[in-house]
């Protein structure tokens, strides 16, 4: 809710959200980030195409996974860090499909879910930019990642708003 208010409208490039959430039919998630941003927020079901300029968020209780054919679509495999939507797996799918192309950033979060995910984009080439956990609600999430890889970056939410609106 810091981050989406103060980006400006994109382009070259979308921006897919992975939140642990509980599950439902509740879409109240969705209708209230579209109010925060100038980014259309895009729902997301199986095989939505993947386009520039457009906010996903993965739906409650599916993983998110990329395809090849420039979509997204859901799974609803056993959960991952207890959680579906896991962020590992979209993470991971994310890494096999875009590689080097790839900028992840892994927020505040009380699990290790998002670790072997952001491992896997730096070893596919990819950008990895991790909150600061001094500024995160909850630090577990980020310490985790960064007590098992080296980032990119590890920036407060003021860097990471500054470095999405540079790109």
């Amino acid at each position: 809710m810091q981050v989406l208010p103060r980006l400006n409208a994109i382009q070259d490039f979308a921006i897919v959200i992975v939140l642990h959430r509980k599950s439902g039919e509740d879409t109240t998630l969705e209708e209230l980030l579209a109010l925060k941003t100038v980014i259309p927020v895009q729902d997301v079901e199986d095989k939505t195409p993947l386009e520039p300029g457009y906010i996903y968020i993965a739906p409650s209780d599916y993983h998110l996974l990329f395809e090849k054919d420039k979509t997204l679509s859901l799974d609803i495999s056993e959960k991952i860090n207890y959680s579906r939507p896991s962020i590992d797996v979209a993470f991971e799918s994310a890494a096999d499909i875009y590689g080097e192309g790839l900028t992840a950033i892994l927020l505040s979060g009380a699990n290790s879910d998002g670790t072997n995910g952001v491992i896997a984009i730096k070893q596919a080439g990819g950008t990895v930019i991790i909150q600061d956990p001094e500024t995160a609600d909850m630090a577990y999430m980020p310490k985790s990642a960064i007590n098992n890889m080296t980032a990119d970056h590890i920036f407060d939410v003021k860097q990471i708003i500054e470095f999405i609106n540079s790109i």
